[in-house]
């Protein structure tokens, strides 16, 4: 699984929001809220470029960035990752879901209903 440090996450939540950026735009947005300097977002960019979570063009001096997948897709893989290492069985993800949903409330459980008959109808249309 990934270990991810808190400005990690903060810079690939970033890139999630706002697609591709440059060291030099992380940094100015990070550096009202955190400070830092912008050898530590340079480091942490390349850090997750080599983790596989970035992926990077070079472009005149400087690299832009973009996260290599997207957040759903990522966080989904966590998902399974944690799961299967404690029991590949499905029936313990779909118990780790019910876990989960036992705290929404009724929006987020309509909202998950609508998700999974929408995952289902793109199924059948690919069959």
């Amino acid at each position: 699984m990934v270990n991810l440090g808190d400005l990690e996450k903060l810079v690939l939540n970033y890139l999630w929001a706002h697609g591709i950026a440059d060291a030099k735009q992380v940094h100015d947005h990070f550096k009202k809220s955190r400070g830092g300097s912008l050898n530590t977002i340079q480091s942490t960019l390349d850090r997750l470029h080599k983790k596989g979570l970035l992926a990077r063009e070079k472009q005149g001096h400087a690299y832009q960035y973009r996260a290599a997948t997207d957040k759903k897709a990522f966080i989904g893989a966590l998902i399974r990752k944690v799961t299967q290492d404690f029991s590949p069985d499905n029936d313990q993800l779909l118990a780790a879901f019910v876990s989960m949903s036992a705290d929404m409330d009724e929006a987020h459980l309509d909202r998950l209903e609508q998700l999974i008959q929408d995952s289902r109808q793109r199924r059948d249309n690919e069959t």
